[in-house]
């Protein structure tokens, strides 16, 4: 059976606990309270939330941007190489068609112009040297006869001795000496115009030159 103690033979200690709960009464939070804290809670909770989707959504928006980004110039990288492929092709379609048409307007010119050789010829004579090494001139028949009427002065001047060739395509010749040899065939010619220009082919070829 407890014992029941005067308060004032408490000691001091005793006396201050006693009347502090005496003082300070318990108090219970009402409905309209909790229901406030519960706001507050959820206004709260609905802050942070909002802070860390918005966070959230600028690092996604910002890798997908980055993603649009790489792709669009993936995609602009392949239409400049086939641009730039559709260029080549098209500069190479337009060379081999320019060459196709001077072959046949040569080939149509040499016959109705054959004075169009006295040029080459005249250019190829003074390209070598002719002093005491014999120097032949070699055409095509037609052309021979062409050549002796119009260039008779420098023939004889160079000591020049035409020899005929029917092996020899009308519209160009060979030169030979005793030490060098130059060749002014139309098909040579060709051929150099051909390699200046990055190009393979022959004059004879029926197709263009490649």
């Amino acid at each position: 059976m407890s014992k029941i103690v005067p308060k004032e033979q408490l000691s001091a200690y005793q006396r201050w606990e006693m009347d502090a709960f005496d003082q300070t009464p318990v108090a219970l939070p009402t409905a309209e309270g909790i229901e406030q804290i519960q706001r507050q809670a959820h206004q709260e909770g609905y802050q942070e939330g909002l802070q860390q989707g918005r966070e959230q959504g600028y690092r996604e928006g910002r890798e997908q941007a980055r993603e649009e980004a790489q792709r669009l110039n993936q995609l602009l990288a392949k239409v400049s190489e086939t641009l730039r492929q559709l260029d080549q092709e098209m500069a190479q379609q337009m060379l081999e068609l320019a060459l196709g048409i001077a072959r046949q307007m040569l080939r149509q010119a040499l016959p109705a112009l054959p004075e169009l050789l006295l040029p080459v010829v005249r250019e190829a004579m003074n390209s070598l040297p002719q002093a005491n090494q014999q120097p032949q001139l070699i055409l095509h028949p037609q052309d021979a006869q062409l050549v002796r009427s119009h260039l008779d002065a420098e023939l004889a001047h160079g000591h020049w001795r035409v020899v005929e060739d029917s092996q020899i395509t009308p519209g160009g010749c060979r030169l030979e000496t005793a030490q060098s040899e130059l060749d002014a065939t139309l098909e040579n010619r060709w051929k150099r115009v051909l390699e200046s220009l990055g190009q393979r082919g022959e004059w004879l070829d029926s197709s263009s030159p490649k």
